[in-house]
């Protein structure tokens, strides 16, 4: 813990958060990192799963785990016991904002549902992170990020492109991308509360979150109807588009006017490609994009890839290096900004974190917790409350 007060704009705020694993625990790292007081609650025991997630130091600060929960205070509590239930109600009294991704039928029996929140604070807004909303046959089951990429079209994507079996992306996309919708739902319902005085109830579905990310290029031919049962981006579904080989590594490129078009080919030694009716407006090379790419793939060859970033700068053509994981963590430009940053855990040690990528001028974000140890918080946060 630091004596660092919190510089963010939501300093002030005070958020009691439930959640665990990686979709709610995103959505609340980035508030916290905007100043939010967070008191993560965690059960009595382990704790949130995801602090064994990984190798750790400590045994109970998993990699996935400490990228996640900086900047929180963590209370283990059994909400199931009579005075785990009487410090949880103490906790939401003055709370801005309870967040969590628990089941609303098991937050019912623990007494934690809405109206039963709101008997305790008028005021509260409160956020469910569902696996999918109400209404619908699959309101009451549960949702996991590989689950949601599957039912979302998401992993169908692969098969279109590749004609093979659908795969999940390899990454929590379908969590992380949820998460955002959590943070953003959250902050506009305390800019409602901050106007009118009111509080409310937010439900944040999985499912149609991450659907909407999903379709808004990919819903593409059935977009206005009756449809032409051509979905998903042409361009994004190509089995092309990837990293191009150079002579000797790969390279991102993406010339995108018709003047780039043509320079790039000039310079590529095809100067007669961008004259194929095929390719000389976005129109036609929207719809023939798969030949496209396969020509730059071939022109892209011909070159070191430092040979191209300095003819592509220079044309003022967009195009970055490719970098392996590995590479990421060198980049010249991430390096430059201090991206990474070296911090000392009192338990764990040395670890690398990132920092906050979004700037304020007025009210910057600022770190002033390192990842909790499970329960690390309990007796003084209890005891600031008289418990």
């Amino acid at each position: 813990m630091t004596d660092k007060a919190a510089t963010g704009p939501l300093a002030g705020v005070k958020i009691i958060d439930m959640s665990s694993v990686v979709l709610g625990p995103f959505a609340t790292l980035i508030m916290a990192d905007l100043g939010a007081e967070v008191i993560k609650i965690e059960p009595e025991g382990r704790g949130d799963i995801m602090r064994y997630a990984g190798a750790s130091p400590t045994g109970d600060l998993g990699p996935i785990y400490t990228n996640l929960n900086r900047n929180k205070s963590s209370v283990a509590l059994d909400a199931k016991s009579e005075n785990g239930k009487a410090a949880l109600s103490t906790l939401l009294k003055d709370a801005d904002v309870f967040f969590h991704n628990v089941r609303m039928a098991g937050m019912s029996r623990l007494g934690f549902d809405y109206d039963a929140v709101k008997a305790l604070n008028p005021d509260i807004v409160y956020i469910h992170c569902a696996g999918f909303g109400e209404g619908g046959p699959y309101s009451s089951l549960q949702a996991y990020d590989d689950l949601i990429q599957g039912a979302s079209g998401f992993a169908s994507l692969n098969a279109m492109r590749s004609g093979g079996d659908p795969e999940y992306a390899p990454s929590l996309v379908a969590d992380k991308t949820a998460g955002l919708f959590a943070v953003y739902a959250t902050l506009a319902a305390l800019f409602y509360r901050e106007r009118s005085g009111k509080g409310q109830f937010v439900q944040v579905p999985m499912l149609e979150s991450f659907t909407f990310f999903n379709m808004v290029e990919n819903l593409y031919g059935e977009t206005f109807l009756p449809g032409n049962g051509k979905m998903a981006y042409t361009r994004s579904i190509n089995t092309n588009r990837k990293p191009y080989k150079t002579k000797d590594g790969y390279i991102g490129l993406v010339p995108y006017s018709d003047d780039q078009w043509a320079e790039f080919f000039q310079m590529g030694g095809r100067p007669g490609v961008f004259e194929d009716p095929r390719f000389a407006d976005y129109k036609s090379r929207t719809e023939n994009v798969g030949e496209l790419y396969a020509i730059i793939g071939q022109v892209a060859a011909q070159k070191t890839t430092d040979e191209w970033l300095r003819l592509l700068a220079e044309a003022n053509i967009p195009a970055m290096r490719y970098n392996t994981m590995a590479d990421v963590l060198a980049d010249p430009h991430l390096n430059a900004v201090g991206f990474f940053e070296s911090a000392e855990h009192p338990e764990a040690g040395g670890y690398r974190r990132m920092k906050h990528p979004v700037h304020f001028s007025e009210t910057p974000p600022n770190v002033r917790l390192d990842p909790p140890r499970h329960g690390a918080d309990t007796e003084t946060v209890l005891a600031s409350l008289g418990l």
